[in-house]
């Protein structure tokens, strides 16, 4: 499947132009003290959803930046354990695959660190199987959350649990770990609470063993980003998802309207930037303007669903002029109207 670029939905839209309004004035009159300000290096750490995006800029960054230049370097540890290094100070920017949470927001404002909030990328989640898994085709909310919750633990083993009409046959579950922000925003999404999830499943808080998992395991299932599933169509099943909202089973693709039904497993990607290490490191505004050039391109090769080039100019145009926090406060959201969107004041 080749990635095409997403028209965004207008709650979508008007989500980024709102964050383009809620974040932080990072400064037209630095010149003077840039100069005299010493680089640093850039210690990324955070979602491994985002990870693949972060990673292939910062590559292109460091190729075409001097020796003796900033040195820009990526890890991923998943969104909780990257928020736990980001509001402890010890890396400037962190991935995220969901809003900052309320306690995360808590432990920056302890520590000061301020911070801006950036969408990079919009993401399906996707629930796969194994290619050889002839019975299930599609799988609607409410059997997922059947699946998932942690009532389900220890009882819930087979696939005609789940459906009459499958098979009695063991369903081995993989998923990606508690550190995950993929994993919070399923819960949220699917169970009704973050973190709410059964325990006796393979978790990983890398991607790539998720879906190792589910390739040689014909009784498997998972769920991670879309990007994981585009680069191994061949050796995957996606499901299409029924929100039982009307629509019927919709398989994740990078159709705008498609993926407004695919609701409740849609969600935006993010960067976290440390607003006073922007400040102190002349370098960094240089690294995250190369950032949200390189941005839609970067991730339509990587294989998420890029923003409109019009939005990420928008964004870009508005990064210096905006101001730190949140505008989910605290919490994933899934609806959010235009006009809550419009509405909702930055929070930090």
């Amino acid at each position: 499947m080749t990635p095409r670029l997403l028209k965004l939905p207008s709650s979508l839209k008007t989500f980024v132009l709102a964050l383009g309004t809620a974040t932080l004035l990072l400064a037209c009159s630095q010149n003077q003290t840039q100069q005299v300000k010493q680089t640093k290096p850039i210690l990324i750490d955070g979602s491994s959803t985002v990870y693949p995006i972060t990673a292939a800029i910062v590559k292109e960054y460091n190729a075409q930046s001097p020796a003796d230049d900033l040195d820009v370097k990526v890890d991923f540890s998943g969104t909780g354990g990257g928020f736990r290094k980001f509001c402890a100070g010890e890396t400037d920017i962190s991935n995220a695959s969901r809003p900052i949470l309320k306690q995360e927001m808590e432990v920056c404002k302890k520590n000061n660190i301020s911070y801006l909030e950036l969408p990079v990328a919009f993401d399906v989640l996707t629930i796969v199987v194994n290619p050889k898994n002839t019975w299930a085709n599609d799988i609607t909310v409410a059997e997922l959350k059947k699946l998932w919750e942690p009532q389900a633990e220890g009882k819930i083993k087979t696939w005609n649990q789940i459906r009459a009409s499958w098979p009695n046959q063991p369903i081995n579950l993989y998923g990606p770990g508690k550190d995950s922000g993929t994993f919070d925003y399923f819960t949220a999404a699917v169970v009704g609470e973050e973190k709410a999830s059964r325990n006796d499943y393979q978790a990983s808080e890398d991607d790539e063993i998720i879906a190792r998992g589910v390739i040689n395991d014909p009784n498997a299932l998972g769920y991670f980003g879309y990007a994981y599933y585009q680069e191994r169509p061949g050796d995957l099943k996606a499901l299409a998802v029924d929100n039982q909202k009307g629509s019927g089973p919709i398989i994740p693709s990078s159709n705008a309207t498609e993926i407004e039904k695919y609701r409740p497993l849609t969600r935006p990607l993010f960067i976290y930037v440390n607003a006073v290490a922007a400040q102190d490191n002349p370098a960094m505004n240089d690294f995250l303007d190369f950032y949200m050039q390189k941005a839609p391109k970067v991730v339509q090769n990587v294989g998420y669903i890029a923003f409109d080039p019009e939005d990420y100019t928008k964004l870009y145009r508005n990064f210096h002029k905006t101001k730190v926090g949140t505008v989910f406060g605290g919490k994933s959201e899934f609806n959010l109207t235009l006009d809550e969107v419009l509405t909702k004041r930055a929070e930090y």
